[in-house]
């Protein structure tokens, strides 16, 4: 990512991405900011905006040619490649995430879990076996592993972030709600659904 583009920009990425692959579904081959913008609520200014910082992706008054957009995103982001991910927390949620067929429809495979319970050590989840704590430090090491999810309360979660982040993971979807302090050339990406929810009651009558 270069760093003079802003993170808000970034953000914005994964979301033209997805829309532009359901375009591409619907068997749409070329499309327009304007017709983008409409569909996510966003500007078509601030759409061309947005792409012009990674260079010319379509004509004045032709519009975007989906398919080629949607492989240059795709190499912006880092996602023409499948990213291997570990998940830290076999609980409900940790479970509900191995079931979850989205990562893997979109190039993050899940391929190893690790809890500090023992009697959720060898218990199997859909064809996980989940491993002890003080495995994952050579398991990441060994796989290369960068990415990482943790699915933990919100006391273990910054014992957890220092151990992946010790273990060279870069990347990291922090759902247990807790902000994490990590260095600087680490990412984290937060998910709270009680945030949301506390965000969207502001707007209830």
């Amino acid at each position: 990512m270069t760093p003079t583009i802003p993170d808000i920009v970034i953000g914005r990425l994964p979301v033209y991405l997805r829309a532009l692959t359901r375009l591409s579904q619907e068997g749409v081959d070329v499309t327009s900011s304007h017709e983008l913008g409409q569909r996510l609520g966003i500007s078509s200014a601030q759409i061309r905006k947005d792409l012009s910082h990674f260079g010319g992706f379509g004509k004045q008054g032709t519009g975007y040619q989906i398919s080629y957009l949607i492989d240059q995103l795709r190499q912006v982001l880092k996602v023409n490649r499948e990213w291997d991910v570990v998940l830290v927390g076999a609980g409900d949620l940790g479970s509900a995430l191995l079931h979850y067929r989205g990562f893997a429809e979109r190039g993050f495979k899940i391929t190893h879990v690790f809890d500090a319970a023992p009697e959720k050590i060898g218990k199997q989840i859909v064809q996980f076996s989940v491993q002890p704590m003080d495995e994952l430090q050579e398991t990441v090491q060994q796989h290369n592993i960068k990415m990482a999810m943790i699915a933990v309360p919100a006391e273990a979660a910054q014992r957890v972030t220092d151990l992946l982040i010790a273990s060279g993971v870069k990347a990291i979807l922090n759902y247990a709600p807790i902000n994490l302090n990590v260095p600087d050339g680490v990412n984290v990406q937060y998910i709270d659904p009680v945030l949301h929810m506390q965000r969207m009651t502001y707007y209830i009558p």
